[in-house]
């Protein structure tokens, strides 16, 4: 009599719990039913429509400014310094005199090589009038013009060694800093002072040999440098006669004016050369990419239903060229036209729903500033 109450009650509650854990399967299997019904909420992204475009037909290089004349100029003789008619960073012109040595013993040896010269020109002049009359005999002629020819290249000898005893600025340009001070003696050789010309300045690059074909002298070239906000014009000026055959590039010279001075030899510049016509592509952001291994793809966003504010998108695999500002080239896998997704791709899943939002769109340009964007 006393275990009947409490089957009764051990059978109530296994009933109970039955119809909970039945009433909670219906309610766990309708949320997955529905959550596979609802997917994720759709990203909100920016598009950019595929275009045809004109580029510019350039390729681009690092390139080093070098001085059109540059000269490390050096005292040619030997001798103490008597004067310095120049002072560091100067401009000079061509012919201006730079530096000078005592020359007081060159100029006293001048001196008697100068009268000596004038005795054996008299001499000379006597001897030629004696054979005239055929008073002397052919061996004091001889003799007498061997001396006046020893006697001029003395003195010319000596005229040279004072020139050499000066530095002139064989150009017009900027010197550098002195290397030497007054009252220092200095051998041949020894270097005084830098001269360099800034205007025109060459550019100097290579580039591979494959563009050798599209390259001629006076092609146009955009030099931009460091710390300057526009870039400076120049020409291609010269084309090497040969290939590397290390490197397989050819080397080439631009020249640019620097009227003001602005640009110095030395400095590293990036170089943009035109090769030709400008090329016909079709160009998107370069944001719209994503890059992987296997290939690069783009998101495609398909047309919308109509009344309906998501739009579903497709992978598209596609072949990528080069790049120009914010845009790239598409080789193959898209046409002109077709709508790309252009931010956010890394968030995004094949055939997924997003929400096109123009309004927040960075844009994309040819031309960005700054350059690296």
């Amino acid at each position: 009599m006393q275990k009947k109450p409490l089957v009764i009650s051990l059978g109530v509650t296994i009933g109970v719990i039955v119809i909970l854990g039945f009433i909670k399967y219906q309610q766990i299997s309708a949320a997955i039913a529905q959550s596979r019904t609802m997917g994720p909420p759709p990203t909100t992204v920016t598009s950019f429509v595929a275009e045809a475009q004109s580029w510019p037909n350039t390729i681009s290089a690092s390139a080093s400014l070098a001085a059109s004349q540059g000269a490390m100029l050096s005292a040619e003789e030997m001798g103490r310094i008597s004067n310095i008619a120049f002072t560091s960073g100067q401009l000079v012109e061509k012919g201006d005199v730079l530096l000078e040595m005592d020359t007081s013993v060159e100029a006293a040896q001048l001196k008697g090589a100068k009268a000596a010269l004038s005795l054996a020109s008299i001499n000379a002049k006597r001897q030629r009038a004696l054979r005239a009359k055929n008073a002397n005999a052919p061996g004091d002629l001889d003799d007498a013009e061997a001396t006046l020819r020893e006697s001029e290249a003395e003195v010319a000898r000596l005229s040279a060694v004072l020139d050499r005893k000066r530095v002139i600025a064989p150009f017009s340009g900027r010197l550098g800093i002195r290397l030497a001070n007054v009252g220092e003696t200095v051998q041949a050789g020894t270097n005084i002072v830098s001269l360099n010309s800034f205007d025109p300045l060459f550019v100097n690059f290579s580039l591979p040999q494959q563009v050798l074909p599209s390259l001629e002298t006076k092609a146009s070239v955009s030099v931009n440098v460091g710390g300057f906000d526009t870039p400076f014009e120049g020409t291609l000026t010269a084309i090497e006669s040969e290939v590397d055959q290390k490197t397989r590039t050819i080397a080439l010279q631009a020249t640019v004016l620097n009227p003001k001075g602005e640009l110095r030899p030395g400095m590293f510049a990036e170089v943009d050369v035109s090769l030709g016509k400008p090329i016909d592509v079709i160009a998107i952001p370069a944001s719209s990419v994503s890059y992987a291994p296997y290939g690069d793809r783009v998101y495609v966003v398909e047309p919308g239903a109509e009344g309906k504010e998501t739009r579903a998108i497709r992978a598209q695999t596609v072949v990528t060229g080069e790049r120009f500002g914010d845009m790239i080239a598409i080789q193959s896998g898209l046409k002109a036209g077709e709508e790309v997704v252009s931010s956010a791709t890394f968030m995004l899943r094949p055939n997924a729903e997003v929400l096109v939002n123009s309004e927040i769109d960075p844009g994309a340009n040819l031309t960005p500033n700054p350059e690296d964007t």
